[in-house]
């Protein structure tokens, strides 16, 4: 994306993504407890790679 300037703009992104998206609603719907549910954003720039995870 455009604005996506650091790995942690990317992140930051890719976990507002999850949230908007919902995909845990599908898990949940599939029988997976929410507290067993992890959100992870990853960003990759050649070698170097930032994950962040939601809170």
């Amino acid at each position: 994306m455009e604005d996506e300037k650091e790995l942690t703009d990317t992140v930051k992104a890719a976990l507002q993504q999850i949230e908007e998206r919902e995909y845990e609603t599908m898990l949940i719907s599939k029988g997976v407890p929410k507290e067993k549910i992890r959100k992870y954003g990853f960003a990759f720039c050649g070698k170097k790679v930032l994950v962040g995870k939601a809170v």
